[in-house]
């Protein structure tokens, strides 16, 4: 009996000494995301390791966002906080000031050239302050440099875990570079001078940029931007000059600002696209790959028809 007791105990000592290391495996890094896109960058990055809290979410627009007293109590308790810059979030600061957080704050965008906003079409005002486009994960070749951005601030939080975040790094990279093939393949779909586009404000100034398209909006680079009807009659003109086929409606704008552009122009409703945010779990876009696809296929199927 005294031996059976004596192997118990060993046994229950041995198990009681296993279950910090244990807890201490399980724990994740608590972090937090300003909006959608960012953070499933971040989830890519960080995988198992990171517990990733959004303030806005889904199908939100982060350009008018309201924090909230919860969102302070996320910060607070945070080991690192990922913003955009670029002004994106006009309300970040006040809010990390306000939750007296000691999180390391990372920067998605460091090391991203700027999209300067200083045509007669987008002048200083209607872009927001310093008129630079906050949308940089727009073109795909900023989304990696996001993603290195963000594996390093995981990295200096948790340098344990640098051997997984690099690894995870170079999986999502592979699939980014997969992604844009497939965007290339549907672009080279659209006859050149088809390639131009309405959307509701200015979100898509990157991916002109780096594939070839016009984008034309009423709004500027934020949707929080009053639209004028000398914009709007412009726009329209603009429309049956050029013959643009197609509008586009935004998951982030009112819809009845588009559908007023294509009833008096004559252009089609091309379809819905993901600008500012994701969709909700189980829609078109729903990741930032899944949106890069879906947006693409959007455009190529009104383009092209």
């Amino acid at each position: 009996m005294s031996i059976r007791r004596t192997i118990l105990a060993a046994l229950c000592a041995a198990f009681a000494g296993a279950l910090p290391a244990a807890a201490q495996a399980q724990e994740k890094l608590p972090v937090v995301a300003t909006f959608s896109i960012l953070g499933d960058f971040v989830k890519n990055v960080g995988g198992d390791r990171v517990s990733v809290a959004l303030l806005v979410g889904p199908e939100g627009d982060a350009h008018v966002y309201q924090p909230s007293p919860a969102d302070a109590k996320k910060l607070a308790g945070a080991k690192v906080i990922f913003v955009n810059g670029f002004k994106l979030e006009g309300w970040i600061d006040r809010l990390i000031k306000a939750s007296g957080t000691k999180a390391s704050i990372a920067v998605g965008t460091k090391r991203i050239t700027p999209r300067e906003m200083a045509d007669e079409d987008h002048d200083a005002k209607k872009g927001g302050e310093h008129g630079v486009d906050p949308h940089a994960w727009q073109s795909i070749a900023n989304a990696r440099i996001y993603v290195a951005n963000i594996r390093d601030a995981l990295v200096a939080a948790d340098p344990g875990g640098k051997e997984t975040y690099d690894k995870n790094t170079a999986d999502y990279l592979a699939k980014l570079a997969a992604v844009e093939t497939e965007v290339k393949e549907g672009i080279a779909k659209i006859p050149a001078e088809r390639r131009k586009i309405i959307t509701s404000h200015d979100a898509f100034g990157y991916f002109g940029a780096t594939y070839g398209f016009e984008f034309i909006a009423p709004q500027g680079v934020s949707t929080e931007t009053e639209v004028s009807a000398r914009d709007v009659a412009k726009i329209i003109r603009q429309i049956k000059a050029q013959k643009i086929p197609a509008v586009f409606l935004e998951n982030v704008s009112d819809p009845r600002l588009m559908q007023r552009i294509a009833a008096e122009s004559g252009a089609k409703i091309g379809g819905k696209i993901y600008s500012d945010a994701l969709s909700a779990t189980g829609g078109p876009a729903s990741t930032y790959i899944d949106m890069m696809r879906h947006n693409i296929r959007q455009f190529s199927t009104a383009l092209t028809s």
